[in-house]
């Protein structure tokens, strides 16, 4: 005798792990490319230091002050350089055939969270290393070295005078877990709950520590 075994579909989706994107701490919203594919800023030079006559002008110069400067005002470019898209289809009848589990703006929100986010994420440290200006020899971490070369960058961010608020070590899992074996690293883990949410894992001299998956580095 045979038997139809039965099959049953459940009103779940098996959905995918996925990190949120973490380069908030990083980037920021001041520029807006809508309607615009290049957007231009001003670059306003400075004067130089001058000697106070205080005998009056003498020489070329009319002003106690020193020569009068004008100042230059170029502008740097910023141009969108990829342009990306996706598109799917999801009628009625897919919606109505899959017990609406095929949906419109959950598909939309699992593109996003899947796929946009993560490449995007990706392409912004590409850029962000690729130009950072200070670019040390490649070496290899170990538990040994890695607090030194930690610090050895921080110090390039101070004498490139960079403001000591904000500042923001990215690591990767890998690169966390030396940090973590280190002996003379001591990390401040008493994070206050919004930034912990937001990928901040521990505090190491002055830089905010954010861990991010291996894949967007």
């Amino acid at each position: 005798m045979a038997i139809d075994l039965t099959t049953q579909y459940l009103p779940y989706v098996d959905e995918m792990f996925t990190t949120e994107s973490k380069k908030s701490l990083l980037t920021n919203n001041d520029f807006s490319w809508d309607g615009a594919h290049t957007v231009k800023v001003y670059r306003i030079s400075t004067a130089n230091m001058n000697d106070y006559g205080r005998a009056g002008p003498t020489g070329p110069n009319w002003s106690r002050y020193g020569a009068i400067e004008a100042l230059d005002a170029p502008t740097q470019a910023m141009t969108l350089r990829k342009d990306r898209s996706f598109t799917f289809a999801i009628d009625r009848l897919d919606e109505d055939e899959t017990k609406r589990q095929l949906q419109a703006a959950t598909a939309l929100a699992r593109q996003l969270r899947e796929v946009v986010v993560p490449e995007v994420d990706q392409h912004v440290y590409a850029e962000m290393c690729t130009n950072a200006g200070q670019t040390p020899a490649a070496v290899a971490l170990t538990p040994a070295n890695i607090y030194d070369t930690i610090v050895d960058g921080n110090k390039l961010l101070d004498d490139a005078e960079v403001p000591e608020v904000g500042r923001v070590l990215l690591v990767t899992p890998d690169t966390y877990l030396l940090m973590k074996k280190s002996p003379d690293i001591i990390m401040e883990t008493d994070v206050a709950q919004e930034m912990r949410l937001r990928g901040v894992v521990a505090l190491l001299d002055g830089l905010t520590v954010v861990r991010v998956p291996a894949s967007p580095c």
